[in-house]
């Protein structure tokens, strides 16, 4: 008779494989490297730990295991997550992941009752609830940063709602407006990219654990007692969905997407401002680095960083679709694959997030050079069209009018405001004296008097509005 046991392949150090009974060769050492997880998924060792907790306590409740076993569980990973924090476990390669990792080592500390733990369960729907607790961790914190940034931005355009610059369209000089007003916009950014974030989590905040492989299980679990004991608001319904589902991390990773859209296109801008082509502000040295070859270079590398990293997160965001299109029901190894562009673009937002908020405060506005540069494209021009209709002039022919006088003053080198008033009053007769006062810097911000407007008594009002909106974890 053939002694089965030899025929189980072991591990190099000697223990055979969770699911080693079924198989007669061991895995080759390259196909141990190319499928274990454990260097990158051993980050969510205490998520794993909550959660087997609460698995554990459920399981002597319903009296599935032992009290004696529970406590010898808790017991023993309390030992391992104190060994976790002072970097003294040993991530052991052919364990595969975080997940027989702890499983190992809690087997060794209190013996059967760390093999009873995974009673009920399957690594799928382990490693899902992992994914979420870990997830879900994770957006709490980048709502909080999001907050931090937004503070920081608001502190700066409160000392700039009548700092007036050119506003533009197609990078052409358009009308004017404070550079309060436009920080304010990248503020209403960031808050639709909080309130995603906050949705997010709600779908991220429900419980595959219960689920197993993929069926359930036959024992007698309480997957709403293991829900209220790590935080979940609800339980995955169907069990094919739990163990499968990736919706939430692709969602997650559109939501760090769109965020960092929203501050490569505010980098974009401080790249431009730091050029002397524009000369609007100057970054604190601290986010510059100089040449090595030109000596009085200050290149804003901060911001040409998080323009190119939004790249990266685009491609995680892509990567996750990619990888989940295809498969059918219900896990498949496929998915080992969803954590290394998750945990890379929650890492890249918390760092950029970070660091961004700090940026704001180490910015230095050049008002003199915003002023100046409103001069140069004819900024008042809509004003001025605007003056004529309330005067009677329909829009199209006041349009017309203002056209003509801003090839006269273009013709001439100078601004609308320096034609004298006989000239402009050969583009309209409806032109009175009073037209100079339209067409001041001031004169344009002030009729901009409403919500949503660049008037400076409207930005420091939608400052203050802004400040009891500012994201909170």
């Amino acid at each position: 008779m053939v002694d089965s046991s030899a025929q189980q392949p072991t591990d190099n150090n000697g223990s055979t494989k969770a699911w080693s009974g079924r198989f007669s060769e061991p895995v080759s050492d390259l196909v141990k490297r190319y499928t274990a997880s454990v260097f990158f998924d051993n980050r969510m060792a205490e998520q794993d730990i909550r959660g087997s907790l609460a698995h554990a306590r459920m399981l002597a409740r319903q009296k599935i295991i032992g009290a004696q076993d529970l406590a010898d569980i808790e017991r023993g990973m309390a030992q391992i997550l104190e060994e976790i924090r002072r970097g003294e476990l040993q991530w052991n390669l052919d364990d595969e992941d975080v997940h027989l990792n702890i499983e190992r080592r809690l087997t060794a500390l209190v013996g059967d009752a760390g093999k009873r733990l995974h009673t009920g369960r399957s690594r799928n729907d382990q490693v899902a609830t992992d994914i979420r607790l870990w997830l879900r961790d994770a957006i709490d914190q980048i709502v909080s940063l999001i907050g931090d940034f937004q503070t920081n931005l608001l502190n700066l355009a409160e000392q700039h709602t009548r700092t007036a610059m050119p506003g533009f369209t197609h990078l052409q000089v358009a009308q004017p407006v404070t550079f309060g007003h436009h920080l304010l916009a990248y503020f209403e950014m960031t808050v639709r990219d909080a309130e995603r974030f906050a949705d997010a989590r709600r779908r991220v905040n429900r419980l595959p654990l219960g689920a197993a492989a993929l069926a359930g299980t036959s024992y007698p679990i309480d997957r709403e007692f293991v829900a209220r004991e790590l935080g979940f608001e609800a339980v995955c319904e169907n069990s094919l969905d739990a163990v499968s589902d990736r919706d939430f991390a692709i969602e997650f990773t559109s939501a760090c997407a769109l965020l960092m859209t929203h501050l490569s296109r505010m980098s974009e801008e401080l790249i431009l401002w730091m050029s002397p082509r524009f000369g609007f502000i100057d970054l604190a040295d601290r986010f510059c680095t100089g040449s090595s070859i030109m000596p009085q270079k200050k290149n804003p590398d901060v911001p040409e960083l998080v323009r190119g990293k939004t790249g990266r997160i685009n491609g995680h965001l892509v990567a996750l679709l990619t990888l989940m299109k295809g498969q059918p029901l219900a896990y498949n190894k496929d998915n080992q694959e969803d954590k290394e562009p998750l945990f890379d673009a929650a890492d890249t937002v918390i760092d950029t997030l970070r660091i961004y908020a700090d940026m704001i405060t180490g910015i230095r506005v050049k008002a003199d050079n915003m002023r100046a540069a409103l001069t140069q494209g004819f900024a008042t021009a809509t004003d001025l069209a605007d003056y004529l209709v309330k005067r009677g002039l329909p829009f199209r022919d006041a349009h017309e009018a203002v056209a003509l006088a801003v090839r006269a003053a273009e013709a001439r080198g100078c601004d609308l405001h320096e034609l004298s008033l006989d000239e402009l009053k050969g583009f309209s007769a409806l032109v009175g004296d009073d037209v100079f006062g339209v067409l001041t810097v001031e004169g344009s911000l002030a009729a901009r008097n409403h919500i949503g407007g660049t008037a400076p008594e409207q930005v420091a009002a939608a400052i203050v509005r802004a400040r009891s909106r500012i994201a909170k974890a």
